[in-house]
């Protein structure tokens, strides 16, 4: 007798369940006829990534994707486009077999292309869903925008150069508008966080040093991505810069640009911009009756616009980085953050020195309002200046020494921004070891464990907003009136507070003891432990703290009661949650011990 197989379905019947609804790479290659390399680009560029069905019919070791993406791929008119360039390509290598050299370069500047404009379009229909998506497209173009062309890796120079100009149009929006909110330098690089239109953005950059290009790493499916996150970067900055009246593609100075002060040549080409926008702003909104006075602004207008393209603007003037125009009644400052990025430096001059993070220091003290300058060719004003009042400098020995202005490391630029007020320069002085470079990412309060130099950047926050943090147990009653800090009415006031907290407690549990009596007679809460309180009270008095531990012990019954009841996704939830606790108090607890170390030490040593 044959064995029934199970599995077997006839020719005639259809495909059900997770086999209906999900194909393996292999069947959708298949399917779409096309090569493996065409179609993992076209997956990125189209943003189709596999699936995980819950029954994996053909096996663990496949990669599934949904019936409905791949129908969806195969109407794509990329993939026309695909299959023409790989025709097209053909022709060349015959050419070049047949040692055809003339045909040969002539096929090869007729190679079709195809553009990625429409794919913007159909993946983001609204401006909002595109910077939603774009922190790693910053991140993509900053990292290619550091790394050294290679023609092996197919990391060309144009591309190279593509990804710096994007990336710094991107960061001289930023700092124009002053948007950065957040910086933290990290063993991985400088992460940056701003908030367009009310979405926060963060990007990593990489630090300024000789990058090495791993062989594991996959730089042909990196390259597809850059392909798509040049297009969208491109796009988001079009229309980031005509919202503040700025025409784009910038025309930068051909000086500046040859003496790599790409972000400084840009600033200066949307403040040369905003300066025009505002006299066509004035020339439209006057209702100017008298032919002359029309004449004289239209004037006005094609000098400024001719010296613009002919790059005569001034390129010495101070402060020109960020140089802001006063009169300019467009833009809308209802951002509490804005204004307080804007004036943190300001009316503060910096000068770097040449060991420092050039790029990113032009980059973060624009953006909070200052005016910087560094050594070098193209800069808008030199170390003699004696307008300067702090020089960022890395190294212990300096020439000569200005007394007219503070010499502070790089990292309390950092930490000024972060705590959004300026600290005090005596702790980074040069040759000092600086305080801990907190990350700002990160919630003290809500992890648990508050460092020493985080307290004490929140009395200095509290002492610039003219604040006065109350000590535990004080009001604010006895803030506002000093007289009540001082003598025994302050030692009795705080007797009071914990005879008060004492009775709140006891309070408390009185009531949630005779809530669980009535509960019990209802026959609504089968617990042991309300029998136990309730015989222990009868018995006699008892301390608050035998009470608390009580309480204590029926919130852990009730806990593993609830427990029992979940579901079991709930309940893994829950264990994670708690496992997620337990590490957290195991990191804090850490923490402390290498701090109470460290006091050691340091007392040992003095």
């Amino acid at each position: 007798m044959v064995k029934k197989n199970k599995h077997y379905r006839p020719p005639g019947k259809k495909k059900e369940g997770n086999a209906a609804r999900y194909v393996t790479r292999s069947q959708a290659i298949k399917q779409l006829q096309v090569s493996l390399g065409d179609f993992r680009r076209l997956c990125i560029l189209k943003g189709i990534f596999p699936r995980e069905p819950k029954k994996k019919v053909k096996g663990n070791n496949h990669t599934y994707y949904h019936v409905k993406d791949v129908a969806f791929l195969q109407h794509e008119p990329l993939l026309e486009k695909f299959r023409d360039i790989r025709a097209y390509r053909k022709k060349i290598q015959k050419a070049v077999a047949k040692k055809n050299a003339d045909l040969a370069t002539r096929l090869r500047t007729r190679e079709p292309n195809y553009t990625l404009d429409m794919l913007i379009r159909e993946r983001y229909p609204k401006f909002v869903d595109a910077l939603r998506d774009l922190d790693d497209c910053l991140t993509m173009v900053h990292l290619f925008a550091a790394l050294p062309a290679v023609e092996r890796m197919k990391i060309d120079v144009e591309l190279i150069h593509k990804c710096r100009r994007l990336s710094h149009e991107w960061q001289a929006y930023v700092a124009r508008t002053h948007k950065l909110r957040k910086v933290f330098i990290s063993v991985k690089g400088i992460y940056y966080q701003a908030e367009v239109e009310g979405q926060k953005i963060t990007w990593l950059t990489p630090h300024a040093l000789q990058q090495v290009l791993p062989d594991d790493v996959n730089f042909t499916v990196m390259l597809t991505f850059l392909e798509f996150y040049e297009t969208l970067l491109g796009f988001i900055n079009f229309r980031l810069y005509h919202s503040i009246n700025v025409s784009y593609p910038p025309i930068l100075d051909p000086q500046l640009e040859a003496l790599a002060a790409d972000l400084y040549a840009l600033s200066r080409f949307i403040d040369s911009n905003v300066r025009t926008s505002v006299v066509e702003s004035s020339a439209t909104s006057s209702s100017v009756s008298e032919h002359g006075e029309q004449q004289g602004t239209a004037l006005q207008e094609s000098e400024l616009r001719l010296a613009q393209l002919q790059h005569q603007l001034p390129s010495n003037e101070a402060g020109a980085l960020m140089h802001l125009v006063e009169n300019v009644e467009e833009e809308n400052e209802d951002d509490q953050d804005t204004k307080e990025c804007k004036k943190l430096f300001k009316n503060m001059k910096f000068f770097l020195s040449r060991e420092v993070p050039r790029e990113s220091l032009l980059f973060v003290i624009p953006a909070f309002g200052g005016a910087v300058s560094w050594e070098g060719d193209g800069a808008p004003f030199n170390e003699a200046e004696q307008s300067i009042t702090h020089q960022i400098v890395d190294r212990p020995t300096q020439g000569h020494r200005y007394l007219s202005r503070d010499y502070v490391q790089p990292q309390w630029i950092y930490d000024c921004v972060n705590a959004r007020i300026i600290l005090p320069v005596e702790d980074y002085m040069v040759g000092r070891i600086p305080p801990p470079h907190l990350s700002p990412f990160v919630d003290n309060e809500a992890e648990g464990y508050v460092p020493d130099y985080a307290a004490t950047i929140k009395r200095l926050q509290a002492a610039a907003r003219n604040e006065v943090l109350p000590m535990p147990g004080v009001g604010k009653e006895d803030t506002n009136d000093p007289q009540n800090l001082l003598g025994e009415s302050f030692v009795s006031r705080t007797e009071d507070l914990v005879a008060a907290e004492k009775k709140q407690k006891i309070a408390a549990l009185e009531k949630q003891y005779h809530e669980e009596l009535k509960m019990e007679v209802h026959g609504d809460y089968p617990s042991a432990v309300s029998k136990k309180t309730k015989h222990s009270s009868e018995e006699g008095g008892e301390t608050t703290e035998e009470l608390v531990n009580e309480s204590e012990q029926v919130a852990k019954d009730d806990g593993l009661l609830l427990e029992t009841v979940m579901t079991r996704k709930k309940r893994g939830l829950y264990k994670a949650m708690k496992i997620h606790e337990k590490r957290k108090d195991a990191r804090n607890s850490v923490l402390k011990e290498r701090k109470k170390k460290l006091d050691a030490e340091k007392s040992g040593n003095k």
